[in-house]
């Protein structure tokens, strides 16, 4: 597919969560993260604008199956603001968990917006937190910076790339998600299901042919 035309002034670049933890041999592996890092990398020489998002919880998170006595990672647990599936613990602040992957050279980093750091909520958006209500503030500083596109690549496609592209589109930026600089975690039909939701929201997906 003919990739679209990148605009230099109002396009930018977001990839979301390519970490150690989320990559093999990490403490909540996503297959083939490693080429996501790789690829994202190397799609980030395209753009003039770009941001990485980092996981970043604080050590014993209510996400964390661990943080629920007698629960197992991926069960679903009942939350203050909805249902929450449980993860092994990761992306622990200052772990090496929490670090980009190395892989990941990406080039015109203007921003590092870390988010999932309040300890009882969890945060896949880049945009809210996950009780769909606290904003993370990327939506204003995009305004500011007139940016009007925002086009996506990391992990995991079938969650946090998911719920931003989602939020992207509820706040009015046009968004598009690369889905070959992407890699899902494929639970439970979730690939699939995020396709189908991304195309309710208005959400383009595309591939560029980077391998």
């Amino acid at each position: 597919m003919t990739p679209p035309a990148i605009d230099a002034e109002t396009d930018i670049l977001v990839i979301v969560d390519i970490q150690n933890d989320f990559c093999p041999g990490g403490a909540l592996a996503i297959p083939e993260g490693d080429a996501a890092a790789r690829l994202a990398g190397r799609l980030s020489e395209r753009f003039a604008h770009v941001m990485l998002t980092q996981d970043w919880h604080p050590a014993g998170h209510r996400s964390f199956a661990s943080a629920h006595p007698g629960a197992r990672p991926y069960d679903t647990v009942q939350m203050d603001y909805g249902l929450q599936t449980l993860w092994p613990d990761h992306c622990v602040q200052g772990t090496e968990g929490a670090e980009f992957h190395p892989a990941l050279t990406a080039r015109n980093v203007e921003l590092i917006l870390r988010k999932g750091y309040r300890h009882e909520i969890d945060s896949y958006s880049v945009f809210f937190e996950n009780d769909r209500r606290t904003p993370t503030g990327l939506g204003g500083y995009l305004r500011e910076r007139n940016f009007r596109r925002v086009l996506l690549a990391g992990l995991a496609f079938d969650f946090c790339v998911l719920w931003s592209a989602e939020d992207a589109r509820k706040l009015g930026f046009e968004a598009i998600v690369i889905e070959d600089a992407c890699r899902a975690l494929g639970l439970d039909g979730s690939a699939t299901a995020a396709r189908a939701r991304m195309a309710a929201a208005g959400v383009e997906i595309t591939n560029w042919d980077l391998a």
